[in-house]
């Protein structure tokens, strides 16, 4: 009995909603796209209420575990989103922006595919408009 007890408590403990887990609820819903561990530990009311980084990626991983968010590897950095879109994007090898693309079909995969794509990620690296004017 005491060991059941003990359990419930542990398991109470990891998935009851604590006042810092609504503050970082609240500030994932309001990321529009993909977002970072370090994003959300540099907003506003994370700083505000001394939420420390190691809160936030127990918090972001819970949310993976439990399907909340999704998680993508970008630049050899796991970002994630509230969305299951699909996740594409280019990557400037100069300055470093990340900028996420929309690709509406990936037909050209499809025929060489033995299966079905749930989903998927794709990664370009290249030089950005703007460093190549700059440059």
């Amino acid at each position: 009995m005491l060991l059941i007890s003990i359990i419930n408590k542990k398991m109470s403990k990891q998935s009851r909603q604590t006042r810092q887990k609504s503050i970082l609820q609240m500030e994932i819903d309001n990321f529009q796209s993909f977002f970072t561990a370090e994003d959300l530990y540099d907003k506003p009311a994370v700083k505000d209420d001394k939420i420390g980084i190691a809160t936030v990626y127990r918090f972001l991983k819970e949310l993976k575990k439990n399907n909340s968010i999704h998680s993508y590897l970008c630049n050899r950095k796991t970002v994630y989103s509230i969305s299951e879109k699909n996740h594409c994007h280019f990557s400037c090898q100069h300055c470093g922006n990340i900028t996420h693309i929309s690709i509406n079909s990936i037909d050209f995969l499809k025929k060489n595919l033995k299966g079905d794509i749930c989903h998927f990620q794709i990664n370009i690296e290249g030089i950005c408009n703007a460093c190549k004017k700059a440059g």
